[in-house]
């Protein structure tokens, strides 16, 4: 996890390298916990769903403007349809420590996402798809526990968006094209870059 990853002016994250943005949702209400000098929050906002990483930017930032989680480090999550609340998908997420910090320092988040507009149809299943590959791929690679999240760019992308189900009620986007055309502007690492 990182709280305000870099975006572009229009609320996009700017993509890593070899990173392909496959989802955006809109009209999410994001809630997270142990956020640094804030603690627990909740806004709405969009979220952004690619083979590395969610992201949420929030539409009115208050305590944060966006929270990035990587793929590989997303734990115990679950999807729940309540009867009289929305659908959500909840879990953990493990921080990214930078390499000259002690892991000790950092504690994992517990998240959750609430869609209150409209259904998850789309959206739940490609993110389950997207978590197995990942874990697949980390285990084919023989890579330790805390790998570096961009390892997860191996996903089969192109493949899921192919065989994904399409809910009518979902107001999830499936980017088919990389969604910004200033998309040659590519990160290579989660560390710090010097202005």
């Amino acid at each position: 996890m990182a709280v305000n990853p870099q975006l572009f002016a229009n609320g996009m994250p700017i993509p890593f390298f070899n990173e392909l943005f496959v989802l955006s949702r809109h009209g999410v209400e994001f809630e997270v916990d142990k956020i640094p000098g804030v603690g627990k929050t909740r806004t709405r906002g969009t979220i952004y769903l690619s083979n590395i990483r969610m992201v949420f930017v929030a539409k009115m930032p208050v305590d944060f403007i966006a929270f990035d989680m990587p793929l590989l480090f997303v734990s115990d999550e679950k999807f729940k349809q309540p009867v009289f609340h929305c659908n959500n998908i909840s879990g953990l997420v493990d921080p990214v420590v930078p390499d000259n910090e002690n892991r000790a320092l950092y504690s994992t988040h517990t998240f959750k996402i609430l869609f209150k507009d409209g259904g998850c149809g789309t959206f739940v299943p490609l993110f389950f798809n997207l978590i197995t590959s990942v874990r697949r791929a980390q285990q084919q690679s023989g890579a330790e526990a805390r790998a570096d999240p961009l390892q997860a760019a191996q996903t089969p992308v192109d493949e899921m968006i192919r065989h994904a189900y399409v809910d009518p009620n979902d107001p999830t986007k499936i980017f088919l094209q990389q969604p910004t055309p200033e998309s040659q502007l590519r990160r290579r690492s989660y560390q710090s870059q010097p202005a």
